[in-house]
């Protein structure tokens, strides 16, 4: 192997975005971002200071109060022209995304779309921020509420889905009035440091929004800040617990998503070929780096063995390699994450699961540099087993037997996580019951990624969510907003000034 896994004097460099403008790093540290196909060093990332993270809160600081009077309809057109470039540009983020993270080019532009859809949500700005009005609630006595900007917003997102995950966040933040600091992954950066770019393009002031990269230093930072008010971030359970843990003993908001474990219920009245279709998209479908992949699926009854071979035939015929080819599957993100992968599917023959497909054995021709694994199949697999409570976040997906319907629904039930569910079948009824009586804050019903879409919001139950809001949607706008109400009352001139000590009521 002849790869070179370390930067050269020849490696470009990648700094920030601060006040409108990129900035180079200045704290001398960095990490870098491969070309997952071909193992090779991209670039070098910079990784911002505890100062330098500090300039890009002030900078937004700076900017808040500008930005917070500024109308929401000449907030919302910035949005629609940055809206128009992101489809002008759609080919060219997708190319960075692929080049960076992975994932194939057609998966690239689709999760380009989804962020595109949350922009277009927040270009109704003006409409989601109308407050509600109540006249004469008590004699003379008017009431109404107002949605204002909470101020400084941070966001700190992860290498999966380095376009949709950002989108997610401050198109919505600063339709809303408030000024952003985003800390991308630092394992695929130049897609948020460029939409950061044609936000500016499309006219947004300096300072509304600032890209910092870096490592933990940032991330403490943007935690402890006072003049940060509100963090949202997505990302592993254990880095979600210690940033709500953090923001909120500093007096922030926080919107912390972490790990999942999803599972797809499989009745033996389902159509098998369209579950196991659906199945093998929504576990190998970006090599299984998404939060929402089906990563178990629980075959009831006598479906068991008909899901299987549907699934093993389907992977004979699974395409792998780079994403900028005519293939299904990419490779993992890095080599330590393919590493780690590889891990889990040695424990799971370790434990007794039976290993249906084992993608450890795939070559990919020309591939060998690469961060590339093979799409591995489980069976029998039980609860007691690692592969089974653990999220592997890579192509592995583990078949569960169970006897029952409800057997099945206890299964999801008792995970720790409760990120996103589905069942197949053709009973309207069981399909209805699952749906009530689950555990999981998305369910699909014969739809294996029930992502909602941007006008309806995400986020999970459990381990999987930890705050009271979720992103996007009206859950995004309440959490970038804070709610006044105000009760007004006018006198006539000669109204009477005498003091009253009992509880205030409306009359």
């Amino acid at each position: 192997m002849h790869a070179r896994t370390m930067p050269d004097a020849a490696t470009p460099d990648l700094g920030h975005h601060i006040q409108g403008s990129p900035v180079p790093g200045e704290s001398g540290r960095h990490g870098t971002v491969f070309n997952p196909a071909t193992g090779q060093p991209r670039l070098r990332v910079a990784f911002g200071s505890r100062a330098e993270t500090g300039r890009a809160i002030a900078a937004a600081a700076a900017a808040a109060p500008a930005w917070a009077a500024t109308p929401p309809l000449q907030r919302a057109r910035v949005l629609f022209r940055f809206k128009e470039l992101i489809e002008q540009h759609r080919d060219e983020l997708a190319g960075l995304i692929t080049a960076e993270h992975g994932k194939v080019l057609a998966d690239a532009r689709g999760e380009v779309t989804r962020g595109l859809e949350v922009v277009e949500f927040a270009c109704g700005i003006p409409h989601l921020l109308k407050g509600e009005f109540s006249e004469n609630v008590g004699s003379g006595v008017d009431s109404w509420s107002l949605r204002q900007p909470v101020g400084v917003c941070a966001g700190i997102t992860p290498f999966n889905f380095p376009a949709m995950v950002p989108l997610w966040m401050f198109p919505v933040a600063i339709a809303c009035g408030n000024t952003f600091v985003l800390k991308p992954s630092e394992k695929d950066p130049s897609c948020p440091l460029r939409l950061a770019g044609l936000l500016t393009e499309a006219g947004l002031p300096p300072g509304v929004l600032n890209v910092v990269n870096g490592d933990r230093e940032a991330v403490d930072t943007l935690l402890t800040d006072p003049r940060v008010g509100a963090v949202s971030f997505v990302g592993s359970t254990p880095v979600a617990r210690h940033v709500y843990r953090t923001a909120a003993e500093h007096g922030k908001r926080v919107q912390a998503l972490g790990g999942a474990k999803n599972h797809m219920v499989v009745l033996p009245d389902a159509d098998m070929d369209l579950a196991a279709s659906a199945l093998m998209g929504a576990a190998y479908g970006s090599a299984g780096e998404r939060c929402m992949a089906i990563s178990v699926a629980v075959a009831v009854g006598n479906a068991g063995d008909r899901l299987v071979a549907a699934l093993q035939a389907k992977l004979a015929a699974l395409k792998i390699g780079p994403g900028t080819t005519d293939v299904d599957m990419g490779p993992l993100v890095t080599g330590e994450h393919r590493d780690r992968v590889r891990g889990y599917i040695d424990a799971g023959v370790s434990e007794g699961a039976t290993l249906v497909v084992d993608g450890r054995t795939t070559r990919i021709p020309g591939g060998d540099d690469g961060f590339f694994l093979g799409a591995s199949l489980f069976d029998r697999v039980t609860p007691d087993m690692r592969i089974y409570r653990e999220e592997i976040f890579g192509p592995v997906l583990v078949v569960v037997r169970a006897s029952t319907v409800g057997e099945a629904l206890q299964l999801v039930n008792d995970h720790e996580f409760g990120n996103g569910t589905a069942i197949f079948t053709r009973d309207g009824r069981a399909a209805r019951e699952f749906a009530s009586g689950v555990a999981a804050g998305m369910v699909g019903i014969n739809v294996a990624i029930p992502v909602p879409m941007a006008f309806h919001s995400f986020g999970g139950w459990k381990r999987s969510l930890f705050g009271d809001l979720n992103v996007h949607g009206p859950d995004g706008v309440r959490f970038y907003t804070r709610l006044k109400t105000v009760t007004a009352r006018w006198f006539a001139d000669d109204a009477p000034g005498s003091a009253d000590y009992r509880m205030p009521t409306m009359k």
